[in-house]
């Protein structure tokens, strides 16, 4: 019973067999996967994709490297695309400061931090969990954090967490779970280990990311859930416990974050 938290099949990788790949999910252990929108095209078609499939779920939301030209009406096409009963979280929303002075079109921080507590605050007004990108910018999106969570913001993924153990633990101490995927396979990453052994399994969902961050051996392949076994095992190797226990405990997460009940 695996729950991929965060998948992206709406993307134009899968264009070609995503209703193959799909179909050849359940048959491989993978009991339900939420869809990630990163803008509001995305949006819609996670919803099309949830509504299409028992076993899949939408999140929507508009990525930071996509607010550029984000408006109120946007947030008003969010608010509806998640009043849909299988629409569980708002994301992927959050800070990306990769790239400045590499990207001509870059994001400026000031906008992207009006657009994420713009969506946070949406989130908070529909009493629904976060999905949270974050890249190279730890610390405005943790200051960013702590302001909602004192202001009431309940649940939240660390989406492909790659930070310190210290903010990883103050994370945790909020009540929030940290996303792991297919970098943790990786040879010689460190930080990530580091954090796996230092948090406890009740804050760890599972997570692809795909067509993305594919686990090694399939390093640089289209991702897809059906490599996720991979990642358990890994982080059952890391925290000195049981594939099923990983399993379990992540399968129990995800459908805790995202309010799913049997």
């Amino acid at each position: 019973m695996i729950f991929d938290t965060h998948a992206h099949y709406d993307d134009i990788a899968f264009d070609k067999d995503r209703d193959e790949v799909i179909d050849s999910l359940l048959k491989n252990g993978i009991n339900r996967v939420c869809n990630v929108g990163a803008r509001i095209e995305g949006s819609r078609n996670s919803v099309e994709l949830a509504d299409k499939y028992d076993f899949f779920y939408a999140a929507v939301g508009i990525h930071p490297d996509d607010c550029k030209d984000m408006t109120e009406a946007d947030i008003d096409i969010l608010r509806e695309l998640a009043g849909n009963k299988k629409t569980v979280a708002i994301g992927e929303i959050g800070l990306d400061y990769h790239g400045f002075g590499v990207y001509e079109d870059k994001v400026d921080k000031e906008t992207q931090k009006k657009w994420f507590k713009r969506q946070l605050e949406l989130s908070m007004e529909l009493d629904k969990p976060v999905i949270i990108h974050s890249r190279n910018a730890s610390e405005d999106t943790l200051n960013i954090m702590k302001e909602m969570h004192q202001k009431g913001l309940k649940d939240a993924i660390i989406h492909c967490f790659s930070y310190s153990q210290e903010a990883a633990k103050q994370y945790v101490a909020m009540g929030y779970y940290l996303g792991f995927g297919g970098v943790v396979t990786y040879e010689g990453q460190r930080k990530l280990t580091k954090v796996l052994q230092a948090v406890p399994m009740d804050n760890i969902v599972l997570e692809t990311d795909c067509p993305y961050l594919a686990p090694a051996p399939h390093r640089y392949e289209r991702n897809n859930s059906s490599y996720l076994p991979l990642v358990r095992d890994k982080i059952a190797e890391i925290k000195g416990i049981s594939p099923e226990e990983v399993e379990e405990k992540s399968w129990i997460n995800g459908n805790r974050i995202y309010r799913i009940k049997d």
